[in-house]
């Protein structure tokens, strides 16, 4: 049965509970849960289900929350402990130096295991994997207080005195008090415990690298001890105000005023233009349309060009005859002279019509590829030189030539068979010069 229940130590506990919780700030009471464990540990000797659900009630909290607390830290005990807790390190360096043997030979003797108590109730054993102390290893503490280098005969030694009702007396700190007066004062509340030695007596194995350090002339490099360490005051102090600017010098005697330069003379509008390009890069602009030259008319348009349809041919101005003399052709015309009169125009016999104001092939749109037949060849570029007239199509080299299937993709011009193709169908190619003989 648990203490706990009890109203007398209940009403004492409520007390002291309320004295941990003052301690922090208003609304950061859950702050005092660990406390708290160590108070309600030092009434039934671990941490019960009612103490659990005592702290929930104090705190506001639920007991889950209580629980994942009280179960991560190994200094709370789920299970009743005796009144001494003996525990041996067994990390690494107290390990290699004796703790291992020191354990072995204390569970030997008291037929007992990690985190068991004897039948007794008087001793649990535990092994603890570092007890900070690693200087004086190996080490062992006794409701944690602690007894440094250690080994199999003065570990048993103290467990039997422990067992004969005395108390020795640890090799440093306070004097050897029970479980439950340990866990009050973890839960912040003091006690009248004398202590066994002054604590800065038996500290060699603390300083003795320090030692070494100082024999060698080992130091840190770059520390000044008389660094100054600002306080508190300095910081929320307002900083100093600066010092008032010193006097502007006197200002030096002005220079005479030197002649004024002769104006530049204004630059002819050409060379605003250069100017201008030169500057803001280079400028792609279309030309006037009467300095556009008009193709030859053997010349045969882009084969990609898209064709003009009638309504556009009858709003375009009229086409200048092949081979006319005008100003268009020769480039001889400037656009700060009057355009020369253009020559009437004549009926083309043969290929399509151009405008003298249509816009050069190069800078036309480019027109989505499209897919021909095998046989087909495109027809040269208008940069390429001009090519002969196209042949008629009574010529029985070009009469067999597949024609697309869709209608918007036919050319202008017949495109000209490839040098190694063959006409369609099966018939061998005939020659033009026996086709006509038996007409005669």
């Amino acid at each position: 049965m648990t203490e706990l229940t009890d109203e007398t130590v209940r009403a004492d506990l409520v007390e002291q509970a309320a004295t941990i919780v003052a301690r922090y700030p208003e609304g950061r009471s859950r702050s005092a849960l660990l406390p708290m464990l160590h108070l309600v540990q030092s009434v039934d000797g671990y941490v019960s289900p009612a103490g659990i659900a005592f702290c929930a009630e104090q705190l506001g909290i639920t007991k889950a929350e209580v629980a994942a607390v009280a179960t991560f830290y190994t200094m709370y005990k789920r299970r009743p402990t005796g009144e001494y807790l003996v525990s041996v390190c067994t990390n690494t360096m107290c390990g290699v130096l004796g703790g291992d043997k020191a354990y072995e030979a204390l569970a030997a003797y008291l037929e007992v295991g990690h985190d068991q108590t004897t039948e007794d109730g008087l001793i649990t054993l535990e092994h603890a994997e570092c007890l900070a102390a690693c200087d004086y290893a190996p080490v062992m503490t006794v409701n944690y207080e602690y007894f440094d280098q250690v080994d199999e005969d003065s570990a048993l030694s103290l467990v039997k005195q422990l067992q004969e009702g005395e108390r020795p007396a640890p090799t440093r700190g306070a004097r050897l008090c029970s479980f439950k007066q340990m866990s009050r004062q973890l839960a912040g509340f003091t006690d009248d415990r004398d202590s066994v030695a002054d604590p800065m007596i038996g500290v060699e194995p603390t300083v003795a690298g320090n030692r070494i350090a100082e024999e060698r002339g080992v130091s840190v490099p770059g520390y000044y001890p008389n660094t100054p360490i600002p306080k508190k005051s300095d910081k929320d102090a307002p900083p100093a105000k600066a010092a008032a600017p010193a006097a502007p010098p006197a200002p030096a005697a002005a220079p005479a005023p030197a002649a004024a330069p002769a104006p530049a003379a204004a630059p002819a509008p050409a060379d605003k233009a250069a100017a201008a390009s030169t500057a803001e890069g280079p400028k792609t602009a279309e030309p006037p349309a009467a300095l556009i030259p008009v193709q030859p008319a053997s010349a045969a348009p882009a084969a990609d060009a898209p064709a003009a349809s009638a309504p556009d041919e009858a709003a375009k101005p009229p086409t200048a005859a092949p081979g006319s003399s005008s100003t268009s052709d020769t480039g001889s015309e400037t656009a700060g002279q009057a355009p020369a009169k253009k020559a009437a125009p004549r009926k083309r016999t043969t290929g399509p019509s151009i405008s003298a104001t249509a816009e050069p092939a190069g800078k036309r749109p480019a027109k989505r590829a499209t897919r021909r037949p095998t046989t087909e060849r495109s027809a040269p570029a208008v940069e390429q030189a001009p090519t002969a007239p196209a042949q008629a199509t009574t010529d029985p080299q070009v009469k067999d030539v597949e024609t697309p299937e869709n209608p918007a993709e036919t050319s202008p011009t017949v495109p000209e068979p490839a040098i190694d193709s063959k006409p369609a169908g099966d018939a061998p190619p005939t020659d033009p010069r026996t086709e006509n003989e038996g007409q005669k």
